[in-house]
């Protein structure tokens, strides 16, 4: 057979993932405290751009007509519909048309965060971050409990079986230094045996600081008085009373402990130089208050208002005058360049906020509309949720409502929630005909029984028989799970607890 060669021309249409389309989707994700700073940043590089102090964006003209909005900078130059057209027509299509491979590319190619719109100015331009300079990274903080007892874990766990409990081990402290949850049910979850999980628990209470991984304020304080070599049998007896510690019951301890008067004063002395929490002496991961970005309040006529925080929005405007006057005396042909760049960034800039602040809207009342139920009558009627439901209904793309719901918060009358926590799994139903129900009714309901359980302990597979009976369908292992999740002790523990607080 023959080779030849030919020229075929072919017409396609494709989706070009220019820096800017790159930048556009990176202010989707950003919170709200990310977003100003990125724009704080925007108008210091930017001369064109000015922060809008006066309020709506869309119809702000100051006196003399000083400062326009993007639409009013726009409609000044010729074409100027038809380029607006042309940039909601490009953030249109990224947001509802994106595609999983275009997203890996993406991640892949993106400029990093800190750069900015770096990446559109002119060459030659001056810029502080030319070097890469990341000031924040230079800055110090105290090692969290849970990365401290982590570098531990590594030296004192050789085996992967075991660094995987001493991982979920970690994980299951609180602040104090405290383990929350039973090695019976971590044993189940896990996959493995209660002497496992014990034995490795064991090795990581000689971790520092000395007294973490302990399951009370009895175990807490033994544990530091074996790490100083003084858990004698006396101690062991004063540890084991706390309660007549608290009472200060000198007499009954003395004749339990066997030591005369002295001997105790010394002994109490050294259990009050004992931390009692001693996870608290780490530093801790710092608290940002959270400023929701949509607000929900009901309506007189028994629907839903769902609009954004204006507060959290930032307001730019772009300098119509200032450009015309700087672009009627700029000579050089580089100034010209850099000028018509600046512009070209600051339109764009404004448009991605607008783009973003609509579909933030957008997502939030898909999301109120399909939660009604839980907004009139509360987490028990969650309803399942996924990404694909709202955005089909949205007709989005699945990334682009993901990008939405991270870090993105909702003031509603049952409190602040963020947007990802209205996307639960679906708990199939124990009837043919019943509707699926969402995790976090599941765990609210797990909760409740607990609560009410009183002196007849529920163990997990009575929890498992009740939810059955009240429609849900659910494991054994699962409902273990949520318990933990919940930071629940086990039936065992809390029959234990209930036992000593009627001894008192």
């Amino acid at each position: 057979m023959a080779l030849n060669q030919r020229l075929d021309l072919r017409q396609g249409q494709s989706l070009v993932m220019t820096p800017q389309l790159q930048q556009a989707i990176k202010l989707l994700q950003m919170s709200n405290m990310e977003l100003q700073a990125f724009v704080d940043q925007e108008l210091e590089r930017n001369p064109l751009l000015e922060r809008d102090e006066c309020g709506d964006v869309q119809k702000q003209v100051t006196e003399g007509g000083e400062q326009t909005d993007m639409v009013s900078a726009l409609a000044a130059d010729a074409g100027a519909e038809e380029r607006l057209r042309t940039l909601d027509t490009e953030l249109e299509n990224v947001y509802t048309h994106e595609s999983r491979a275009d997203a890996a590319n993406r991640e892949a190619m993106a400029p990093p965060p800190e750069s900015g719109w770096a990446s559109l100015r002119p060459q030659g331009a001056l810029s502080l971050d030319a070097e890469g300079l990341d000031f924040d990274a230079t800055l110090t903080r105290k090692p969290t409990l849970a990365e401290h007892l982590t570098d531990q874990m590594h030296l004192a766990l050789t085996a992967a079986a075991d660094q995987l409990i001493g991982q979920h081990l970690v994980g299951m402290l609180n602040e104090a230094g405290y383990l929350t949850a039973d090695t019976a049910s971590m044993a189940e979850t896990l996959g493995t045996t209660t002497a496992h999980v014990e034995d490795v628990l064991a090795k990581l209470q000689t971790c520092d600081p000395p007294g973490v991984f302990a399951r009370d304020l009895k175990e807490c304080l033994a544990l530091q008085l074996k790490e100083r070599d003084r858990f004698d049998p006396a101690m062991a007896t004063l540890v084991a009373h706390l309660d007549l510690v608290a009472r200060r019951d000198y007499v009954a301890l003395k004749s339990l402990c066997r030591v005369d008067i002295e001997d105790l004063k010394d002994m109490l002395a050294e259990l009050r130089a004992l931390d009692p929490k001693p996870g608290h002496a780490f530093g801790a991961e710092p608290v940002q208050p959270v400023i929701p970005d949509v607000i929900v309040r009901p309506s007189p006529e028994g629907a839903w208002i769902v609009e954004l925080n204006t507060e959290t929005l930032p307001r730019v405007l772009i300098n119509n005058q200032y450009l015309a006057r700087v672009n009627a005396t700029a000579q050089r042909s580089e100034d010209k360049v850099y000028l018509s760049d600046c512009q070209a960034n600051a339109t764009w800039l404004v448009k991605s906020l607008d783009q973003r602040a609509k579909t933030i809207l957008k997502v939030a009342r898909e999301i109120v509309r399909q939660q009604d139920a839980f907004l009139l009558l509360g987490v028990q009627h969650l309803r399942p949720l996924n990404l694909r439901t709202v955005a089909d209904a949205i007709e989005m793309h699945e990334s682009t409502v993901s990008r939405v719901t991270s870090n993105k918060y909702m003031a509603t009358p049952r409190g602040i929630f963020e947007l990802k926590y209205f996307f639960t799994t679906a708990i199939a139903s124990s009837d043919l005909d019943g509707d699926a129900h969402s995790a976090e009714a599941v765990r609210h309901r797990i909760r409740e029984l607990i609560a009410a359980e009183g002196e007849a302990v529920l163990s997990d597979d009575t929890i498992v028989d009740r939810l059955k009976e009240s429609g849900i369908e659910i494991a054994r292992r699962t409902v273990a799970k949520y318990r933990e999740s919940m930071g629940i002790p086990s039936s065992v523990q809390r029959r234990r607890e209930a036992r000593v607080q009627a001894a008192r």
